[in-house]
């Protein structure tokens, strides 16, 4: 059934929403091709269990629809006050969340950061108890292989959440490469990195991302059982100072920061410990300490 309703009645964040951000120029867009043609799919909205004063309708999908009636109602507050809609009963909350995720699936790709958010935030809500329960939910119709991709933009969303510039400008790819990561224990070395980079474009931080990126490539860095510990990547000590292991050409690099780091005098005691720890006499005398 299709009922008009007037927009300040809608509560547009009723659900998790699965979209991060909407674009400015296409709501313009959208805004102008409404006021030319009219409004050509109505919204989808079900009755709140408990409206209050200001809201008695959820919105299940048509945000970008909404935000640009409500655009255009914000420039002549004569017109646009309602907006047409479905009025549907979903069964339950995540019922509504698998509506909206289907009608979105359909006009309009969400990026790969949105999908796997949405999905984490939803089991951080208790909306349910898994991923998979997740999964299962809201994308009924997935096959195999897209539930393992939705599981792999999950879980690194689950982790890495206010951690990156736009994270909604990630790719498929990159958010694999950032689960390669997580599979290979180097999670909290990317944390290190990103907080030395929180300020940074996304470009910029994943710049500084890719040698450790690379590193979960090689198979040489796994962990092995003869060697518990190995490699070693990042140590933090009470000071405050963190040193962190990274790949560069040719070998190797250690980056120190922290307050002590701030100081050359560290470096130098640290060149000073290397020169002494490889001069033949350090090892002769390391050999007759051990015999």
């Amino acid at each position: 059934m299709i009922i008009h309703i007037p927009t300040a009645e809608i509560l547009d964040n009723a659900l998790l929403r699965d979209r991060a951000l909407l674009d400015d120029t296409a709501i313009e867009d959208l805004a102008a091709s409404i006021h030319r043609d009219g409004l050509r799919q109505p919204i989808e909205v079900w009755a709140l269990s408990q409206p209050t004063e200001t809201h008695r309708y959820g919105l299940i999908s048509g945000l970008r629809r909404l935000t640009a009636t409500r655009l255009l109602h914000s420039r002549n507050r004569a017109t646009n006050t309602t907006i047409a809609a479905f009025l549907r009963t979903p069964a339950s909350i995540p019922d509504a969340m698998a509506q909206m995720i289907a009608e979105n699936e359909i006009r309009e790709n969400l990026t790969p950061w949105e999908r796997g958010l949405t999905l984490a935030r939803a089991v951080a809500c208790d909306l349910f108890p898994t991923i998979d329960a997740a999964i299962a939910a809201l994308h009924p119709t997935a096959t195999k292989q897209k539930r393992t991709r939705l599981r792999t933009l999950a879980l690194v969303a689950e982790e890495f959440e206010d951690c990156f510039a736009t994270p909604e400008l990630l790719s498929q790819n990159q958010i694999e490469r950032l689960a390669a990561c997580l599979r290979g224990g180097l999670t909290p070395v990317i944390h290190q990195i990103l907080k030395e980079n929180r300020k940074a474009s996304l470009p910029t931080q994943w710049a500084a991302l890719t040698p450790t990126l690379s590193e979960a490539l090689d198979p040489e860095s796994d962990p092995t059982p003869t060697k518990p510990g190995r490699p070693r990547r990042l140590l933090t000590l009470k000071q405050g100072l963190t040193i962190r292991r990274e790949r560069c050409a040719g070998g190797w690099s250690l980056k120190f920061t922290g307050p002590h780091a701030r100081k050359g005098g560290l470096m130098d005691d640290v060149m000073d410990h290397i020169e002494r720890w490889f001069q033949p006499e350090y090892f002769l005398s390391s050999f007759n300490g051990h015999r």
